[in-house]
């Protein structure tokens, strides 16, 4: 396969051979890819190193050629979607193996760049709502606070609360443009991300019975403690960089979760056919018009300068929605 790697200083474009499919393993054809904040926190993990290059990326959307023995979900010749696995080569390439277990049948009604949008940030926000937090149908009557929401998987976050359970939703952003982004995904109501007690106060909103936190926790740490509502729960998606006293979570009895999309293919999980679920049933939301698409900036071809420039906006950390590369 000819893959685009990085080798600790830059990326390089290399042929890399491939293994033909076994056990439930696939064999996509990729036709699309898109970038998320991980593909850039990964890429300085990597050390220098030369003469073998690490092949990054996690989003794809492509077309499968070839099945492995035990393959029981998928056929040739389907159209696909998924995230990947953070311990296998990535989708910066123009095959990729992967296991059935974390795939989803692309939607039909989106090309493949839109589709290639959607898995990561639509696995995350589904593990955390109800997964992570544990948020069911009966919780219409609450309400989830979503702190950083104009980002991927905020986007998606907003419409599977609404489209899913009905709960209120309080988003937070920042700008003019994200905060529309934020209303035009579904949120019933977007504030400031800073001064949580004071804003939801000002605004005469109920305390969040539920807090996903899509920002640096170190940032929100305390203001979620202050605001969340007694028993509630919280969940951080990203690395805090200093120790947090979860000792102000005791008198509220706060529940504390985190969420990593890649736990059940890392670790191979009894439920790793979880994701395949997910990815299903979002495909069909988005076929049905319960799910907007949240690509909005388009690359094209998938080449080392569009990864580079990829990598230098999702760096930025001012997008909204979803940066894809087609080719």
């Amino acid at each position: 396969m000819n893959a685009i790697g990085y080798n600790g200083s830059e990326f390089v474009q290399f042929d890399k051979s491939l293994d033909s499919p076994s056990s439930r393993d696939l064999l996509v054809e990729i036709k699309s890819i898109s970038m998320n904040p991980i593909d850039l926190k990964v890429k300085k993990t990597i050390v220098n190193d030369i003469n073998n290059p690490v092949v990054l990326g996690f989003d794809a959307c492509g077309v499968v050629i070839e099945v492995g023995n035990d393959v029981t979900l998928f056929n040739v010749g389907d159209e696909v979607f998924y995230s990947g696995d953070l311990s296998r080569d990535g989708s910066n390439a123009t095959h990729q193996l992967v296991d059935e277990r974390i795939v989803g049948i692309k939607p039909t009604s989106m090309t493949y760049s839109e589709a290639a949008a959607l898995p990561l940030t639509s696995v995350t926000a589904w593990e955390s709502l109800f997964h992570r937090l544990n948020i069911t149908t009966q919780d219409k009557d609450k309400t989830v606070l979503l702190i950083g929401a104009a980002g991927g998987v905020g986007s998606v976050a907003i419409q599977l609360a609404k489209k899913i359970v009905g709960i209120k939703v309080i988003a937070t952003a920042s700008r003019p443009q994200s905060k529309e982004w934020c209303i035009k995904m579904g949120a019933d109501k977007v504030i400031q991300h800073d001064n949580l007690v004071d804003q939801f106060k000002d605004h005469e909103l109920e305390s969040p019975d539920y807090i996903l936190c899509m920002g640096n926790p170190d940032d929100y740490f305390e203001e979620m403690a202050n605001v969340i509502a007694p028993q509630g729960s919280i969940c951080l998606l990203a690395n805090a960089s200093r120790k947090l006293d979860i000792n102000i979570l005791k008198p509220k009895s706060v529940t504390l979760v985190w969420e990593m999309m890649f736990t059940r293919a890392m670790f191979q999980t009894a439920d790793m056919i979880k994701q395949h679920e997910i990815l299903n049933e979002v495909s069909s939301m988005v076929d049905e018009g319960k799910v907007i698409g949240t690509a909005t900036r388009t690359l094209s071809p998938i080449s080392i300068e569009n990864i580079k420039e990829a990598h230098s906006l999702i760096e930025k950390g001012d997008m909204i929605g979803k940066l894809v590369i087609e080719n």
